[in-house]
């Protein structure tokens, strides 16, 4: 099995914490999905034949394609994929794109699966970080998707905002409850670089975040959702029994994916590639060149290993140091899982070493702690 992921990079506005690649010029978007329909084609083999079971259309903002423009890529896919085997097809959206037109005009494509970004039920996080939709929107889309027939609906979530309490992020939490909604993802804030809150802080229109406030309210989310049922399968995802992400979920447990469009990134085991980061010369290497602008780096035995500690460590399902034996011919450092486990940041059931519930809070230190060196 395999997965497509399909990046749109385009958007109504720019939030200010995000550094993923979008323009807010839908100038050049119909040569985008020519473009993106042509690498399908030039990719075809890319997946050595495996069996497509989830395609997730993220961005960006993929709502902004009609209807019909999501369909016509997916007849690409169709057209030189195997798909039989199709099971999740995600369509990320915004709230104030999911009226009843749009979501009827959905229902005659073969999206069964909607990721809505939410981000937050306070109207004032919504203005901060420059959001283009109200909370108005989002209780509307919610309501309206679930009456057209979508039930597998995921909304994002943003904690560690400035001024948001731990009392209001619960309300937020028990807010969503309300929706029935089956997962939700959820990710505190971060100062990335080059976005215009980096900016904001630095020059002090705004306070610096606070990152232990961040680190309560994580921990408020880890025991809410034990308590209403949702499984923590991934440090920033949460679902109900029977309702993971299958994309995501594959992609953590390692499973091939092709990434298609600027930006996207793909990644076959043996290698990792990316393609640039630029639409008008994404366009024209595509169309005119037909050549894909990316960049690959093969994988040594170290890259494979660690990858894996860095993806298994944050699911549910923990880390296989039997795995890593048998497939690799390796083991992870002994005493450097003594020590987390020591610490309370690890435990071990026989094979497998997982995250505790603080260790969760340190994942990347402590899962780079853990690589081997080539």
């Amino acid at each position: 099995m395999a997965g497509i992921y399909i990046h749109i990079p385009f958007c109504k506005k720019a939030c200010n914490y995000c550094n993923f690649h979008f323009s807010t010029s839908l100038a050049s978007k119909s040569h985008l999905i020519e473009a993106i329909k042509e690498e399908l084609r030039l990719q075809a083999s890319y997946l050595q034949n495996h069996a497509i079971d989830t395609i997730y259309f993220g961005g960006g903002t993929p709502s902004l394609l009609s209807a019909e423009e999501l369909q016509s890529i997916f007849a690409s896919i169709e057209r030189y994929y195997s798909i039989n085997e199709l099971k999740e097809f995600t369509l990320e959206a915004n709230p104030d794109d999911l009226d009843a037109n749009y979501l009827n005009a959905l229902q005659n494509t073969s999206v069964n699966r909607l990721s809505i970004g939410v981000q937050s039920f306070k109207e004032a996080d919504l203005l901060f970080m420059n959001r283009a939709h109200s909370i108005q929107q989002v209780d509307y889309a919610l309501k309206c998707a679930q009456d057209k027939g979508f039930t597998n609906i995921s909304i994002d979530l943003i904690y560690g905002t400035p001024n948001l309490s731990m009392k209001e992020w619960e309300q937020h939490l028990n807010t969503m409850l309300t929706y029935e909604i089956p997962h939700f993802s959820s990710y505190g804030l971060t100062v990335e670089p080059k976005t215009t809150l980096a900016h904001q802080i630095k020059t002090k229109q705004l306070p610096a975040l606070n990152p232990d406030e961040a680190a309560q309210q994580f921990l408020l989310l880890i025991d809410w959702a034990k308590e209403n049922n949702f499984d923590h399968y991934e440090i920033s995802n949460f679902g109900k029994p029977g309702a993971h992400a299958i994309h995501n979920t594959n992609y953590w447990k390692g499973i091939p994916y092709l990434g298609i469009g600027p930006s996207a990134h793909s990644f076959n085991h043996k290698s990792r590639q990316w393609n640039i980061a630029n639409n008008q010369v994404y366009i024209k290497s595509i169309l005119q060149d037909q050549t894909i602008p990316a960049t690959e780096e093969e994988l040594s035995l170290a890259d494979q290993v660690n990858e894996y500690v860095m993806t298994s460590l944050r699911t549910m399902w923990g880390c296989d140091l039997d795995k890593i034996k048998n497939t690799w011919h390796t083991t992870l450092d002994t005493v450097i899982i003594e020590k987390y486990i020591q610490q309370q940041l690890l435990t071990q059931h026989q094979q497998t070493i997982f995250l505790s519930k603080q260790g969760k809070l340190f994942a990347d230190a402590i899962a780079a702690d853990l690589f081997i060196v080539s």
